[in-house]
């Protein structure tokens, strides 16, 4: 009995221990390298530059994309997807240990054979960002046009 006690008072203190919170310093530094890395990913699909994309993506990347799809960022690997023009602004930047979340909003101009090529486009977009294996690696995202009121 005295076992099942002391076995339930240690397992009740383990699941008690929360691991160490970041501090405001780890945080910012965080949000720094993330921020930069997505502005760094928006170069990357401006240019159709699908190597550094790959750099970025994780092998089971997934797109909630502006064509109401969801997909594994084909449109982009494929080349029907194409920008003239791609800015990102980042509005918030949220840190979770090893998982960043940034929102904002995108202006982006197709181009080519791309859907809708020479209008300019306003969108929300959701980036997930995760560390793996010591790298931060887009894991998620999800893109959406804003339509005219």
């Amino acid at each position: 009995m005295k076992t099942l006690v002391a076995l339930t008072f240690l397992l009740g203190f383990i699941a008690s221990i929360d691991s160490p919170a970041q501090s405001e310093k780890e945080k910012e530094a965080i949000t720094a390298e993330v921020k930069k890395l997505d502005q760094e990913h928006a170069q990357a699909v401006l240019t159709g530059d699908l190597k550094t994309m790959d750099k970025y993506w994780t092998p089971d990347f997934i797109v909630n994309n502006p064509f109401n799809e969801i997909d594994r960022a084909d449109r982009i690997r494929n080349g029907s997807v194409t920008y003239s023009s791609f800015i990102r602004e980042s509005e918030a930047i949220t840190v979770h240990e090893n998982t960043v979340i940034v929102m904002g909003h995108e202006t982006v101009v197709p181009k080519g054979n791309s859907p809708a090529a020479g209008k300019t486009i306003q969108r929300r977009y959701t980036n997930i960002w995760m560390k793996r294996d010591g790298q931060w690696r887009l894991i998620a995202r999800h893109a959406s046009v804003i339509c005219d009121k």
